[in-house]
């Protein structure tokens, strides 16, 4: 290795990441260089091409005992400012283990999986959300470190940003909706726990490993209730939910297998899931969207009816 030694970054991953944002487009002209900087400072070899998903670039690569791994570069941003002290937190159990992280630049080096087997690749939806709930289960029973954000401080935001967010939606219904789930993360937000949650928990997130048959990649680390990451678990392969004809009581179905996972009260859990369908919806408007996305208000429908 040299001083000018750089990786390849894929066209597609410089087309589509951050293309109406200055400060990632700086960060994309850094990253080859950026990359060969860690492959030398943490002697490193290349061991394919680059893979990569909607933030990050992932490059496989061999360690200096000729150990398989995963150099990870994604720009330091809110959401990747905790993710090493959530991943030394949980040790890697049920999850990726880190094995290297660069505070600086937020740079990962992790063990390896087979990124061509995620858990969405099974045929069988409901091994695949029984592989969810014991790993859910597994994360959430972690009591968050210092230095991950807080639900308390997330959610006090979302109520505060919901009056003059619902008014852009077309539907009245999809309005009292918006509000209804603000009012009742209103009456938790004093109560936002501390566990460790992963945030974007669903099956695309899952690969399969060697020291393990699954393990969660990607988290989003966050200190607060473990009803908060049962989301993207519920609408996680939602054909299956809409084929089975009955769409209430497919998701009440994997609501109650989650929220057993994971432990929690029912009514809380209800709660903070509708906590997780107003940050959608508020995140939906702030991109110019005037209707919250059909599957985010089937779920909520679902749970309201049906939340004692």
């Amino acid at each position: 290795m040299h001083a000018s030694t750089t990786i390849d970054v894929p066209e597609t991953f410089v087309a589509t990441y951050g293309a109406d944002r200055p400060e990632a487009q700086v960060w994309l002209a850094e990253l080859p260089r950026l990359g060969g900087s860690f492959l030398e400072r943490w002697e490193l070899r290349p061991d394919g091409p680059a893979a990569h998903g909607m933030a990050s670039l992932v490059l496989p690569v061999l360690r200096a005992d000729g150990a398989p791994a995963v150099l990870k570069l994604q720009q330091l941003r809110e959401e990747t400012a905790g993710v090493a002290d959530g991943l030394r937190a949980w040790r890697g159990d049920g999850v990726v283990r880190l094995l290297k992280h660069d505070d600086a630049s937020a740079t990962q080096l992790l063990e390896r999986l087979d990124a061509a087997r995620p858990l969405s690749s099974l045929d069988d939806g409901e091994t695949a959300l029984q592989v969810l709930a014991g790993l859910m289960a597994r994360l959430t029973a972690v009591p968050a470190p210092q230095g991950v954000r807080r639900l308390s401080d997330i959610a006090t935001a979302m109520v505060d940003a919901t009056a003059q967010a619902a008014p852009a939606l077309r539907d009245p219904v999809e309005r009292k909706l918006l509000e209804t789930c603000a009012a009742t993360v209103r009456e938790l937000v004093g109560d936002a726990g501390d566990r460790l949650l992963h945030w974007d928990m669903h099956s695309g997130n899952v690969l399969a490993g060697e020291r393990e048959p699954w393990l969660a990649i990607d988290p989003e680390p966050l200190a607060g209730d473990p009803g908060f990451d049962l989301l993207p678990a519920l609408d996680d392969r939602w054909g299956e939910v809409v084929a089975s004809g009955d769409v209430t009581r497919a998701v009440l179905r994997r609501f109650d297998v989650l929220t057993e996972a994971v432990d929690t009260d029912r009514r809380r859990a209800v709660g903070w899931t509708l906590g997780r369908v107003l940050q959608n919806g508020l995140w939906d408007v702030a991109d110019g969207k005037s209707a919250l996305e059909p599957t985010q208000v089937a779920i909520a429908t679902a749970l309201l009816a049906h939340r004692g």
